[in-house]
């Protein structure tokens, strides 16, 4: 397979940042909003506190939702590249505690240097003129300042929430939730990769529960980058196994399912080290990859998700099955391998027809043998 192109790993994992980020300035805009349309209906539009408050006029209003959605950029861009790996192993209240912390202090100063400035824009006047300072020293002994706290509290928290809803459902999902995309079932057509970890029930023995949940924990993360730069999306974790599944398009675009699967097992073998020292095994899996229609929808009424059904999931779990029979870590269906784009650096091999489960028709199976060790 060709060269990994590093740049373009790199616009896609930005990409995938990026939209994780940009909700935060949206949630904190509508809230500095929803705010602002409070504060001047209780006061018909009347500073009661010219001495500490701010009048809204329009440069300042314009000043402040720029401001407020370039905060919450900010508090996004920290959260998202780095306060959130931070704080990652950390239990639930060491997490709220810590980040508590760090965003009361962070928050605090970023008020503290943009109330000056807005006003400096709503008297007309530099922002070193003394009636600046002057309303600034009065804003601190002011009930304006614990009114901004709040705002500024609930702003941090719906963007919070929002952000561990995203991260537990996944980005993709909840904004299909949001949109109502998928309510209404569609059908589309897809990639499905059913991945095994190899003599998981000998391993799990060996380990123990505990063990084996930390191992699996590590193993499915390592998986991560792959999945991110091949475009995949991780559709279900059952146990050991792993469900991950392209649009059409993506997933055939310069053979993305078939990297994504060798880079997953290249991003294993370089933390084999790890897995020894920590668990004295390293885990491997074996993997069946299909294409074809499923029909997608939402549902659920005590739970809801988004599901795929069809006859293309049972058929690639089948043919996953049938790795062990052939002796081999990776098993594509016919229906796939005609799609695939030409490329030098792997071969693809013919198994002849089998007979999977559920089906009355043998199925035309094909492993692919790596050429060369660089995708």
């Amino acid at each position: 397979m060709p060269k990994r192109n590093n740049s373009l790993a790199l616009s896609r994992k930005a990409q995938r940042n990026i939209g994780r980020i940009i909700p935060f300035g949206i949630i904190w805009l509508l809230g500095g909003w929803l705010q602002l349309f409070i504060q001047e209906a209780a006061t018909q539009n009347q500073n009661l506190n010219p001495s500490a408050s701010i009048t809204v006029t329009l440069e300042v209003f314009v000043f402040a939702s720029i401001t407020i959605t370039l905060v919450g950029l900010l508090v996004g861009t920290i959260e998202v590249l780095w306060l959130g790996n931070l704080f990652d192993k950390k239990s639930f209240s060491q997490k709220i505690l810590y980040k508590t912390g760090f965003y009361s202090f962070f928050l605090t100063l970023t008020i503290l240097i943009l109330y000056p400035l807005a006003a400096s824009l709503e008297l007309d006047v530099s922002i070193f003129d003394k009636k600046v300072w002057e309303k600034f020293v009065n804003f601190l002994s002011s009930i304006e300042l614990a009114s901004t706290l709040v705002s500024v509290a609930f702003n941090l928290f719906m963007s919070l929430f929002y952000f561990e809803i995203s991260e537990n459902l996944g980005h993709g999902i909840l904004m299909n939730f949001f949109t109502g995309k998928y309510h209404t079932p569609k059908e589309e057509q897809r990639i499905f990769m059913f991945l095994d970890m190899k003599a998981s029930t000998t391993i799990a023995e060996s380990l123990g529960h505990i063990q084996y949940f930390k191992l699996l924990k590590a193993y499915y993360e390592d998986f991560s980058e792959a999945i991110i730069e091949y475009s995949g999306e991780v559709y279900q974790y059952v146990g050991d196994e792993v469900v991950i599944s392209w649009k059409y398009k993506e997933g055939i675009n310069n053979n993305n399912c078939i990297k994504c699967f060798y880079q997953m097992k290249n991003d294993l073998e370089k933390k084999a080290d790890y897995y020894l020292s920590n668990f004295e095994v390293i885990p491997t899996f074996k993997a069946g990859i299909h294409a074809g229609r499923v029909t997608t929808g939402e549902i659920g009424a005590l739970k809801k998700q988004i599901i795929f059904t069809g006859d293309v999931l049972n058929t690639t779990a089948r043919i996953q099955g049938l790795c062990n029979s052939y002796a081999v870590d990776l098993l594509i269906s016919k229906t796939l391998q005609e799609k695939l784009e030409p490329d030098p650096s792997y071969e693809l091999i013919s198994l002849g027809s089998d007979f999977v489960e559920g089906k009355k028709e043998a199925i035309a199976l094909f492993t692919i043998q790596r050429t060369s060790d660089k995708l």
